[in-house]
C-alpha cells in the first residue's frame, strides 16, 4: 500500500466517510456494459448454480441450475450464458469501423477497428476467477461423439478465456471486478480484505443520507440482509438451497418439480437482485467521475485485440492451449510488466493526485518557473550550427533529488523532451534549471510557438517517468536460444483435451 492510500484510508477512518484517491477515472466504464453475477455450488470451484446477467439494469436474464451435479444440466447453463453474450459481442463486432495505423516506414499498415468493444462486469476478483475456469473447462469441449456439447459452449469457452487473459493486463478495462475499481479510486478505514465485499464497500463510498460510511458497511455485513456477491453462497444458504434441491429431486409429477423450480428460481433470484443492485449503483458512481486523459487510448487498445481475436476466430479458431509454452509465456509476462508500467505512468500523468506518490519518491517535483533563457543555444555537432535549447528555472519548495543529466518530462507538455542541467539548494527547497530539447512543433529557433514553453509564475510538474517508453525487444521464435533441445511445437487441440473434468 503506497503512502497516499495510507494516509487516505486513515482519513478515512477518522471521518467515517471514503477519501477519494483520484481526481479523474482512469478506466474505460462502457455505455453499455454486461453485468454478470455467477454463484457457484458450495465446494465445487466452478459448478454452476445460477447467475444474473445482461446489459439492462432493468430487466436482469436468471439464470439457474436446478440439478448443479447434473452434467447436461450444467452445459445447458452455459449454453444459454453463450446465448446472451455471443450476440453482444457479434454486437459490438458489427458497430462501425474506425482506420488505424500500426508499425512504423516500410512496415506501416492500415488496418481497421470497430468503434465498440465488449465490456464484461463482475462483482469481485472471485469472479474473474470464475470466468477464466468457466472458460478453462469448456473451451476444449467436443461438439461431436460421447458427451458432445453445442458448438456455441466452446466458442464461449474461448471468449472467456480470452477475456480472463486480458484482465490481467492493468490497462484493459474488458473484464473488471467492481470492488477492484472502485478500490481503485477510493479509500476507505477497511482493510483491502474487507474491501472485497462489495455492500460494504458501497457502504463507505456512498452511505444513505443520515449515516456514515463505516456504519452502513457495518450494517451490510449481514449476509441475510444483504447476502455474499458470489461467486461463493452464504452457508446459512446452502442449507435452505440444499432443502430445496432435495425436494425438487424428489418430487413425482411435472407440476411438483415445476413448483419446486420456481421456488428454487425465487430464491436464488432472491440472494443475487441485490448485488445487481449494487452494480449499477457502482456503474453510476464510476460513470460520474469525468474520464483521464489516456482513458479513450487504452479503450481504443481494446477495440483493437477485441476485433483482431474475432478475426481470428474466424479464420483460424482454434482454442488457446492449456498452457502457455515458453517463449509465449515468456512473451506475455515481458508484454505484463510493460503494461504495468505504461499504466502507473499514464495515471501519473491524467492525475495530480497520483503523480503526488512519486513526488514523495523522488521522481517527480512541482515548482514555479521564476527564470527562462528562451533564445539560448549551444553548440552543435558541426561547427557553425548552433542547437536552440531554452531553458527554465523551477523553484520547489521542497529539496530535489533527481540527478544532473536525468531525463524529464512535463505532464502539461508530454511531446516536449527535457534534461535537468543544475539542480541547487534555494532556501528550504531547490532550484531546477531544465533545458528543453524539443517539443516546439517545426521550429528550429526563437520564438517560441505560444504555450509550448513554460511562462513565468507558472507551476509545473517534471518527472522521470514517461509513458511513452518503448517496449523492449524479444528474439523472434525461432532465434530464442534453447538449453534443452528446440523450441517447442505449436498447439495442437486433442481429443483428450475434452476429457478435462469440472472441477
Amino acid at each position: 500500500m503506497s503512502v497516499i492510500v495510507t494516509v487516505a484510508a486513515l482519513r478515512a477512518s477518522t471521518s467515517e466517510y471514503a477519501e477519494r484517491l483520484t481526481t479523474v477515472r482512469h478506466e474505460h466504464v462502457d455505455d453499455t456494459p454486461f453485468v454478470l453475477i455467477p454463484l457457484t455450488l458450495a465446494g465445487e470451484a466452478c459448478a454452476p448454480l445460477a447467475a444474473l446477467a445482461g446489459t439492462d439494469p432493468d430487466h436482469p436474464v436468471l439464470l439457474t441450475v436446478r440439478r448443479p451435479h447434473d452434467r447436461t444440466e450444467r452445459f445447458g447453463f452455459v449454453e444459454s450464458l453463450a446465448d446472451l453474450l455471443l450476440p453482444y459481442f457479434e454486437e459490438c463486432r458489427a458497430a462501425p469501423k474506425e482506420p488505424y495505423t500500426v508499425g512504423r516506414g516500410k512496415d506501416k499498415e492500415e488496418r481497421e477497428r470497430p468503434l465498440r468493444a465488449p465490456q464484461l462486469l463482475v462483482p469481485n476478483a472471485g469472479g474473474i476467477t470464475y470466468v477464466r475456469l468457466l472458460g478453462r473447462l469448456t473451451r476444449l469441449r467436443a461438439t461431436d461423439g460421447p458427451h458432445a456439447v453445442s458448438p456455441s459452449v466452446p466458442l464461449l469457452g474461448k471468449w472467456l478465456t480470452w477475456f480472463a487473459d486480458r484482465a490481467e493486463f492493468p490497462d484493459s478495462a474488458l473484464l473488471q471486478a467492481m470492488t477492484r475499481s472502485l478500490s481503485a479510486h477510493w479509500a476507505t478505514g477497511q482493510s483491502p480484505t474487507e474491501n472485497a465485499n462489495l455492500a460494504s464497500l458501497l457502504g463507505w463510498i456512498d452511505p444513505p443520507a443520515g449515516r456514515t460510511g463505516a456504519e452502513t458497511a457495518r450494517e451490510r455485513e449481514d449476509p441475510a440482509a444483504w447476502p455474499p456477491a458470489g461467486p461463493a453462497t452464504d452457508p446459512v444458504f446452502d442449507r435452505t438451497l440444499d432443502e430445496l434441491i432435495t425436494k425438487y429431486d424428489g418430487a413425482t409429477g411435472e407440476r411438483g418439480r415445476d413448483a419446486a423450480a420456481r421456488t428454487i428460481d425465487r430464491e436464488l433470484h432472491a440472494q443475487m437482485l441485490p448485488t445487481w443492485q449494487l452494480m449499477w449503483h457502482g456503474v453510476r458512481l464510476l460513470r460520474e467521475l469525468p474520464a483521464g486523459g489516456h482513458v479513450a487510448e487504452r479503450r481504443a487498445y481494446d477495440r483493437r485485440l477485441f476485433g483482431e481475436y474475432a478475426t481470428y476466430l474466424d479464420d483460424d479458431g482454434r482454442p488457446q492451449a492449456r498452457r502457455d509454452h515458453a517463449v509465449g509465456a515468456a512473451r506475455r509476462l515481458a508484454r505484463m510488466e510493460e503494461a504495468q508500467e505504461r499504466y502507473d505512468a499514464e495515471r501519473a500523468y491524467d492525475d495530480p493526485l497520483v503523480m503526488a506518490e512519486y513526488e514523495l519518491t523522488g521522481e517527480a517535483f512541482t515548482g514555479v518557473v521564476t527564470a527562462r533563457e528562451e533564445e539560448r543555444t549551444i553548440p552543435g555537432a558541426r561547427p557553425g550550427s548552433p542547437l536552440w535549447r531554452p531553458t527554465i528555472t523551477v523553484h520547489c519548495e521542497i529539496p530535489v533529488s533527481m540527478a544532473v543529466g536525468t531525463a524529464v518530462k512535463s505532464p502539461a507538455r508530454p511531446r516536449q523532451r527535457a534534461e535537468i542541467l543544475d539542480v541547487l539548494p534555494d532556501g528550504a527547497g531547490s532550484a531546477v534549471l531544465i533545458q528543453l530539447n524539443g517539443g516546439f512543433g517545426n521550429k528550429r529557433k526563437p520564438p517560441a510557438p505560444e504555450g509550448t514553453m513554460a511562462d513565468l509564475g507558472e507551476t509545473i510538474t517534471f518527472t522521470s517517468i514517461d509513458p511513452k517508453n518503448m517496449p523492449s525487444s524479444l528474439p523472434a521464435e525461432e532465434d530464442t536460444p534453447w538449453t534443452h533441445g528446440g523450441p517447442p511445437q505449436p498447439y495442437e487441440p486433442t481429443d483428450e483435451d475434452a476429457e478435462e473434468v469440472w472441477e
